[in-house]
């Protein structure tokens, strides 16, 4: 009886773990169809911010545009990436594509279309935002209110 609680007790410590630090093992999809793991990403000195979004979140959106505003004249201060990983699923995922073209946002766009990378990272609400700092997650929030993207590129500055 005390092994198995042991192994449990063990097993939820390392899961806890995993999801506030580590970079999960996912295939995310480009908007041009091509494959890559998440964990490759963030491997290197240039800070990166990943925005969990969806094209029916109002406050993802609101988010991702205020970002755009800014993005170019805020990458001359401090160097950052960031990536827009779409969560649409199967029945809305035909719809990114062209609604990001419409918005001309100046970052990488990738498609979680079976929320493999939400479920691995425990997210439950969009929008979602993570600093990755050598392949490491140093930081997140979730929700957006206006505003939130100058805490945001705060937190950057300290990093």
């Amino acid at each position: 009886m005390k092994k198995t609680t042991l192994i449990i007790v063990t097993f939820l410590i390392a899961t806890m773990s995993f999801g506030q630090n580590d970079l999960p093992d996912i295939k995310l999809r480009s908007l041009t169809g091509d494959e890559v793991r998440f964990n490759s990403f963030g491997n290197n000195d240039t800070l990166l911010i990943v925005s969990l979004w969806a094209t029916w979140c109002v406050p993802c959106i609101q988010e991702l545009e205020a970002i755009s505003e800014q993005y170019e004249e805020r990458q001359k201060e401090i160097p950052f990436k960031l990536l827009a990983v779409s969560i649409d699923d199967s029945r809305t995922t035909q719809r990114v594509k062209p609604f990001v073209k419409g918005k001309g946002w100046p970052f990488e766009i990738y498609l979680d279309v079976n929320s493999d990378l939400k479920r691995a990272l425990n997210i439950n609400d969009v929008p979602h935002v993570f600093i990755i700092k050598k392949g490491k997650i140093v930081y997140q929030h979730n929700g957006y209110v206006a505003g939130n993207e100058e805490e945001l590129f705060e937190k950057i500055k300290t990093l």
